[in-house]
């Protein structure tokens, strides 16, 4: 049944809290006008206008779809409300990406080229100085540029899971004295675009945590398909910790978020780790119906 263009409409706008709210408004106010209106008919003694009709129709559409939108809102489940908390986090990253490597990113560029330009045309004495400016910017710009890429790693839809992670821990590490290793015992080509990225940002959360807390010599990544999903293992050599059952509970934000990640893939995460025996961290995402479909029909083929 095609659906006509005022119903679309309403249904579209009513979708974001601010419209909700708006609607909610105008219903009260015209259901005030149309109150007035049927006062004034009722005193006067005349039948009710057309347009009072009309006007009183649109409350009663306005008053049902504010209360549907109050009753989803509110029956939403905890899993419903972390999975869109996680988009609308992805998506402010996404724009503070953007910003960092468009507006300050050519910023800073432009401030290079004048100290370029300085260089040349100052006295010798300072040429020094400039020098150190020039530096400066050259080392403000490369932590803009890995600072926005951390934010949004725009490679992973590009170049896949496993070149983004080999790039994003080669930036990361590269001045530490950590040795590392990342071990893709399968291709990982053609891995969901969810999965991907809840994979990236559970590895990017661990290895930040490494590098905070462990105080470990070695890090090792590993990845691998499996019949039932990709499996992840991040382990070090570090001095370890006692786990907590309810890591948001104890301020382990890190911890929690990781969990929450994979549990809405429908995925598991677990923590092995005890003081000084370094730590693990497995989970495991599930593959989506199609992607099972594909792989088992890719093998009877």
């Amino acid at each position: 049944m095609a659906s006509f263009p005022v119903y679309s409409s309403l249904k579209t706008f009513t979708r974001c809290p601010r419209g909700a709210v708006l609607l909610h408004r105008a219903a009260v106010l015209a259901s005030l006008a149309s109150l007035a209106a049927g006062l004034a008919c009722h005193l006067n003694a005349a039948p009710l206008p057309v347009f009072v009709v009309l006007l009183q129709a649109l409350c009663l559409v306005a008053v049902l779809w504010a209360g549907h939108w109050r009753k989803h809102s509110l029956m939403m489940s905890p899993q419903e409300l972390a999975d869109r908390l996680l988009k609308v986090q992805e998506s402010e990253r996404q724009r503070l990406s953007r910003e960092l490597h468009d507006d300050i990113g050519q910023s800073l560029t432009a401030a290079k080229l004048q100290a370029e330009w300085l260089q040349r045309r100052i006295p010798q004495p300072l040429e020094q100085h400039c020098s150190t400016l020039r530096s400066t910017l050259d080392d403000t710009l490369a932590n803009v540029r890995n600072l926005a890429t951390s934010l949004a790693p725009r490679q992973l839809n590009s170049l896949g899971l496993e070149a983004s992670l080999r790039a994003h821990l080669t930036r990361t590490l590269e001045n530490t004295d950590l040795r590392w290793s990342l071990e893709c015992r399968s291709r990982l080509d053609g891995i969901p675009e969810d999965m991907a990225m809840a994979a990236f940002r559970i590895t990017q959360e661990a290895v930040t945590n490494v590098l905070r807390h462990a105080r470990a010599d070695n890090l090792i990544v590993r990845f691998q398909r499996q019949p039932e999903g990709l499996s992840l293992s991040i382990s070090d050599d570090g001095q370890g910790f006692r786990p907590s059952s309810d890591p948001g509970s104890e301020g382990q934000c890190g911890m929690a978020g990781m969990a929450e990640r994979a549990q809405l893939l429908n995925g598991s995460l677990t923590v092995h780790s005890d003081p000084g025996k370094g730590t693990r961290i497995d989970a495991l995402f599930p593959w989506p119906p199609r992607t099972r479909e594909r792989a088992n029909s890719s093998k009877t083929s």
